[in-house]
């Protein structure tokens, strides 16, 4: 059995290359000092953005200015993290950032403050007055939203000065992650013993063929994670009632709408985009869990059983030069500077691979205007971790495409969008491996990782999503949410899902403890609506060719110019109803079809 490697001992070719954002450690650190001693440069407008539209823009200038930097630094410090998350010296240099951007914040709360209090008008008037204000339009917009939730200024700063507090949920949840949560060796049928982590469960053991290993694995990981829930529940319930106070000083109806409003989706979408996709795909997911109790032979269906291979005989491996051809290849349809675009990934060291101790779980995509995007995976060299690169890789494509055309403040789409870009990404591999393949196993074996993608975003994401809004719920109703709410609320959600095909034990109620995603307002369900509009595009590039293609190149390049709902119209596809939610539960249902003819 092999040992997880340190950090140290990580091939350097297997790792980011995080010195395209800076050369040194000391110039990261002359970088934070310069930005903390740069703030006048902004606050030197404070008091005076009544005065015209010359000293708005130069002030808007100053700041975007300003936050380009800081999120450069920022980023620096997160990915050290993220690298190795147990090492003090990445400890030391994240909490030097929290209190930058605390400072930061509370500093320059003071712009949104004056805009919002700006009489009627005035920035419409200041709009018409300044053409070059025009790049500012839609930043703009978006905070005049916000006007009738806005407090007095000095409440506005004491709030931004506690930006260290209100993140510690997140913080304290990732530090435990990667420093405190250990996972004993687990054996497989043959006695051979494993290691295991959060990272090798998630990307290795959690679909392992063996179904010792994998129910040893799961039963390792429960393990793991009960030794932590009460702290866990603690912070997630910390985070739920800091919204839900902030929600009700803002003066909004609840957290739930504070939390959508950036994100440009109402309440009646939102719940709309749960209620559609869990009734309509539960009779397939069902469907899907019997075909899978028969084909693996077993008794009973587990719920560490959901991602177990089909067909375990049939296990593809590849390399990861391998990987990267397919995934190259597969987004050759999308042109060849998009394609030039992703080859810098591989060329340039974009990708941190490999397992280490300290090492963030999971997969991201990470960056800071004027840099390449940055992905985090761990590629174990099963066909299914291609998916994950080509996932992330097509938040990076999508992140160079939008900073070529828009400038800092205009980058980032709303969240209801951001995970389109990601999967498509996986539906072309897809599309791309049935497309060069006559053989009839590997045509199930996609058919699979489909499923596989449609479970991730449709099912594991979305019931996560359906936990956030259920302890939203009882919380905004004042019921104290505790480790014992989390874990039945979670069954509860599990088990009118799978209806009784799954077993929901108590392992499976604990699984509301391996995801960040709570502590990053609400992300979880977002995922459902990016691949909602993955589906109808990729068919779309599917049956219409370079038109289709044109479109979302264009979406992709609008950056955050455009509401979520635009942006997709612009992509061809009408997001306001049910129609596309429908349409693409439809698919995965002609999936499991298909592949239960195959079995």
């Amino acid at each position: 059995m092999a040992a997880r490697l340190t950090r140290a001992e990580v091939p350097v070719h297997e790792t980011w290359n995080l010195n395209d954002l800076f050369a040194t450690f000391g110039a990261w650190e002359a970088a934070l000092a310069a930005v903390e001693a740069d703030l006048p440069f902004v606050t030197q407008y404070q008091g005076r953005l009544g005065e015209g539209p010359e000293v708005l823009l130069a002030c808007l200038d100053a700041y975007e200015a300003l936050i380009t930097r800081v999120y450069r630094v920022a980023t620096y410090a997160e990915l050290l993290a993220s690298g190795d998350g147990s090492a003090t010296a990445n400890q030391a240099a994240l909490a030097r950032v929290d209190s930058m951007l605390a400072e930061g914040r509370a500093a320059l709360s003071f712009l949104r403050s004056e805009l919002l209090t700006l009489p009627a008008g005035t920035i419409e008037r200041y709009l018409a007055a300044e053409p070059k204000l025009a790049a500012f339009k839609r930043y703009l917009e978006r905070l005049l939203v916000e006007k009738p939730h806005l407090l007095h200024p000095e409440t506005e700063v004491a709030l931004a000065s506690l930006g260290e507090v209100t993140g510690a949920p997140y913080m304290i949840y990732s530090r435990a992650k990667s420093s405190d949560m250990t996972f004993a060796n687990v054996l497989d049928a043959e006695g051979r013993e494993h290691a295991n982590s959060l990272a090798l469960y998630e990307d290795l053991l959690e679909d392992a063929p063996d179904v010792t290993l994998r129910r040893n694995a799961f039963a390792s990981f429960i393990k793991g994670l009960t030794a932590h829930k009460n702290t866990f529940a603690a912070t997630f319930a910390t985070e739920v009632k800091k919204n839900v106070v902030l929600a009700r000083l803002r003066k909004y109806p609840s957290a739930t709408h504070m939390l959508l409003e950036p994100q440009e989706v109402d309440v009646e979408a939102y719940n709309t985009l749960h209620d559609v996709i869990q009734t309509e795909l539960a009779p397939h997911m069902r469907r899907y869990a019997q075909l899978r109790k028969r084909v693996l032979g077993l008794e009973k269906m587990l719920y560490c059983d959901i991602e177990a291979p089909l067909d375990p005989a049939y296990s593809p491996e590849v390399s990861f030069d391998e990987a990267r051809t397919l995934v190259l290849d597969s987004v050759s349809v999308l042109g060849a500077e998009y394609r030039r675009i992703l080859e810098a990934a591989f060329t340039d060291r974009w990708v941190d691979r490999t397992d280490n101790v300290g090492k963030a779980t999971g997969a991201f995509c990470a960056g800071a205007y004027g840099v390449h995007p940055f992905v985090l995976m761990t590629f174990t060299g099963a066909m299914r971790g291609v998916f994950t690169l080509a996932h992330e890789l097509g938040h990076a494509g999508h992140s160079v495409l939008s900073e070529r055309k828009q400038r800092p403040l205009n980058v980032e789409p709303s969240l209801f969008f951001i995970e389109a870009p990601s999967t498509i990404s996986e539906l072309l591999l897809g599309q791309h491996i049935l497309a060069k393949s006559t053989d009839n196993r590997m045509r199930r074996w996609v058919v699979m990782q489909f499923l596989a993608t449609y479970h991730h975003n449709f099912v594991r994401h979305l019931l996560e999503g359906e936990l956030q809004r259920r302890i939203y719920a009882l919380a905004e109703a004042g019921q104290p949410v505790t480790a014992a709410t989390l874990c039945q609320t979670k069954g509860d959600i599990l088990e009118r899902f799978w209806g009784g095909e799954v077993v929901i034990d108590e392992g499976a109620k604990l699984t509301w403890m391996r995801q960040p995603h709570y502590y990053m307002g609400l992300y979880p369900y977002t995922y459902s609506a990016g691949l909602t509009l993955a589906t109808a595009v990729a068919q779309a590039i599917r049956t219409e060719g370079q038109p289709a293609v044109n479109r979302w190149l264009q979406t992709l390049e609008a950056g955050g110019t455009l509401g979520p709902l635009e942006l997709a119209k612009l992509a061809g596809v009408d997001m306001s109803g049910p129609a596309p939610f429908r349409k693409a539960v439809a698919y995965v249902g002609s999936l499991i079809d298909e592949l239960e003819r195959s079995f």
